[in-house]
Parts: structure tokens; C-alpha cells; sequence
């Protein structure tokens, strides 16, 4: 008997392809597409995707933090992200990288994940904070890249290349440095609020093995706040904006995969 979580992936699935083809034959055409229609279409692969994952990570004793659980869940979250940018800003292009991420991510999720095991019970205040920090990670994983694909396309611009793909693919430069401050923006955000979370739902940073990574976290915090203060005070934009983007983004992934595994593969914890 066929199960609703595998009609509903199939379903994403269709809606994610459709919308990928759309984004791609008017590229092709050079005619400009409708981020509305993108937005429509693949909102409702995001609504099946999120039905899917709903099923998989929700359970009655807690939150199922699979890992392929959360690959869906951080793919889905790039999509949507991406899909509202670009209802405002002229990148519809990126959804070309944002789709087949979810897709790749919702059947990751769908094949993979493990329904039956231990689940550790945690507050709901931590709930929202492993979530809100989840969030922070996958917003300012696509600002490092959108950082990454902002440098190849000035790279281009300079040395007056004839073939320019990074410049011809993308949208303008000006188009996707804005970009990259808003989902600055909206990473920092995110990771404020994650960390409020944790300071008053966290009882002992040290016994849980977690001053570590909090220290890396603060202090990535600090990168991102000054780079931010610096654009919309001083201007700073271009190669400075990549090069505190990345190591801000290092000193997160540093704090998280780094401390996780030290503990799960050296200490055994």
C-alpha cells in the first residue's frame, strides 16, 4: 500500500521539477521569468516537503533530530528563503541552485531518515533553540556561498574576461551583493535570537560539553555584527563583505561540526 508521505514526496517532487524547467527555459530564452509563478509552484513542493518532514521529525516523546531529517529540513528552509528574495530582487537564477537542493534534501529525508530512534526529550525553550540555531547555520551557509559565488563573478569583472560565466549566469553584481546583506541580515538575526534561547534554556554550558561551541558562536556573532555595522555605517562592501562572510561562517562551522566531532568520534560521547 502506498503511504502519504511518499505521495506527498512524489508530488514535491513534480512541483520542484516544474519549477526548476520553467526557471531554466527562460534563461535559455533570455526572457524574464515570473518569480511569482516560481514562488507558487515551488511554495507548494515547500507545503508537500514540509508535510513529509513533519511526519518523519515530529514524533509523540519529541523532536526526531535524524541527521537526514535535518538535510530536509535545512534545503527546504534555503528554498524558501530563496524563493522570498527573489519575489523583490531581480535573482530569480539562484533558484536554480535552491531547487534541487530541497529536492535532493526532501529525499534524503523521505529514504534515509531513522523513525525509531532514541530520542532525547528537551524542552520545548530548547526545541526553539536547536531550531532557531538549525535556521542561523543554513542562512548564513547560502550568505558564505552566495559570498563564494560574488567573488568568482568580481574575479571575472576584473580581469575582463571574453567568456564570462559567472557574470553572464548570474544576476547583476550589484543585484547579488545586496542579496548577500540580507540574508547577512537575516542569519544574524537568527543567531541572536538562537543564543538568547540558549543562555536562558541551557543550564550548564560546561556539563553538556557546550561552552566550546557557545564561545565560537558569540564570537562569529561578533564577526557578522561588526561587518553589518560596517556596511550600513561605513560602506564596507566588495572583498572585505566576503572575507568577513567566510570567516564568520568558518568560526560557526568550527564551533558546531568541529565540537561534534571531538566528542562523538575522539571522546566517544
Amino acid at each position: 500500500m502506498i503511504s502519504l508521505p511518499l505521495v506527498y514526496t512524489i508530488l514535491a517532487l513534480i512541483a520542484y521539477t516544474t519549477s526548476f524547467w520553467y526557471v531554466v527555459m527562460h534563461l535559455m530564452s533570455k526572457r524574464p521569468s515570473n518569480p511569482w509563478f516560481i514562488a507558487i509552484v515551488s511554495g507548494l513542493g515547500l507545503i508537500l516537503h514540509s508535510s513529509v518532514l513533519y511526519n518523519d521529525m515530529v514524533m509523540p516523546y519529541g523532536i526526531n533530530y535524524d541527521v537526514f531529517n535535518l538535510m530536509s529540513f535545512t534545503s527546504g528552509l534555503m528554498l524558501l528563503l530563496s524563493l522570498l528574495y527573489s519575489t523583490y530582487r531581480p535573482v530569480s537564477a539562484l533558484n536554480l541552485i535552491g531547487i534541487p537542493v530541497a529536492a535532493l534534501g526532501l529525499i534524503l529525508g523521505f529514504c534515509f531518515s531513522e523513525p525509531n530512534q532514541i530520542i532525547e526529550q528537551h524542552s520545548l525553550g530548547l526545541d526553539f533553540h536547536i531550531i532557531l540555531s538549525l535556521s542561523a547555520y543554513a542562512v548564513l551557509l547560502m550568505a558564505t556561498i552566495q559570498a563564494v559565488l560574488i567573488w568568482f563573478q568580481n574575479r571575472e569583472l576584473k580581469k575582463k574576461q571574453k567568456k564570462r560565466i559567472w557574470v553572464n549566469f548570474l544576476p547583476s553584481y550589484q543585484a547579488m551583493e545586496s542579496l548577500l546583506f540580507d540574508m547577512l541580515f537575516t542569519g544574524f538575526s537568527l543567531l541572536s535570537v538562537a543564543l538568547l534561547f540558549g543562555f536562558f534554556t541551557i543550564d550548564n554550558f560546561f556539563a553538556q560539553h557546550l561552552a566550546h561551541k557557545t564561545a565560537f558562536s558569540i564570537v562569529s556573532w561578533f564577526v557578522y555584527g561588526s561587518l553589518l555595522i560596517g556596511h550600513y555605517k561605513f560602506g564596507w562592501r566588495g572583498q572585505k563583505a566576503i572575507r568577513f562572510t567566510i570567516i564568520g561562517f568558518f568560526l560557526l562551522a568550527v564551533g558546531f561540526i568541529g565540537s561534534k566531532f571531538v566528542l562523538e568520534m575522539i571522546l566517544h560521547r
